[in-house]
């Protein structure tokens, strides 16, 4: 914990002073997230380093699993961040990020027993669509390295059906200005894998390639097909 304090005192030094323009920018200024980024709170997984942002650059939201709980299921910090992301910071970019050797999705991959963190038990039921995916629709002679990765991405998958949930989310969806991301970081390989929502897959992020989007910006309203038709 001393070396930790230590480094606030190096911040104070060092690196405020070099940042000081950008700093005082934001404080006079206020906020302009470019997105907002739904991580684990993982120690190992830190989104600014990833996305090698500034301050100013991401709006950050941290918990075990990277979990979206559904709108309305559950009034909570996830909820609030997302609303005032959206309403308030107009932010345009949603990701949703997991990671390889998840404490939380292995809990659910070895059916722990969580009994003495009924909050813990309470909080990963909101990934249960994901256990029951892995149980039954993947072969039982997996690896346990192969079980937990699966179970990573595919409550990745779940959690951003969940931010779909959300009103200001779904509104900003239909109207095309909202794009939703799935990510998963492979902490061994020191890789960000995208979920590309055409093919349903995770596929790398590489430089000079598009990215895979799961929910690109794109207007989509119901009634559009149905408009189209009758016009036909």
């Amino acid at each position: 914990m001393n070396e930790l304090i230590g480094r606030v005192f190096s911040f104070e030094t060092k690196v405020f002073p070099n940042e000081s323009a950008l700093y005082n920018q934001l404080a006079s200024q206020g906020q302009s997230p470019k997105a907002l980024m739904i991580s684990c709170a993982d120690s190992r997984i830190v989104p600014e380093h990833i996305m090698q942002a500034q301050p100013g650059d991401l709006f950050v939201c941290r918990n075990a699993g990277n979990i979206v709980p559904p709108h309305a299921s559950q009034l909570g910090g996830v909820t609030a961040t997302v609303e005032y992301a959206v309403m308030v910071l107009g932010v345009r970019d949603i990701i949703v990020c997991g990671h390889s050797d998840c404490g939380a999705m292995k809990a659910l991959a070895t059916d722990a027993d969580l009994t003495a963190m009924p909050n813990v038990a309470a909080w990963l039921r909101h990934s249960h669509a994901a256990q029951k995916v892995c149980r039954e629709s993947y072969p039982a002679d997996l690896s346990d390295m192969e079980k937990l990765r699966n179970m990573a991405l595919e409550n990745v998958v779940v959690q951003l059906t969940h931010l779909r949930t959300h009103p200001s989310v779904a509104s900003g969806i239909a109207r095309g200005e909202i794009a939703l991301h799935g990510w998963y970081v492979d902490i061994h390989a020191g890789q960000v894998l995208g979920l590309d929502g055409d093919t349903g897959h995770f596929v790398p992020l590489r430089e000079g390639q598009p990215l895979p989007v799961a929910q690109p910006h794109v207007r989509r309203l119901a009634a559009d097909v149905a408009y189209a038709q009758a016009a036909e």
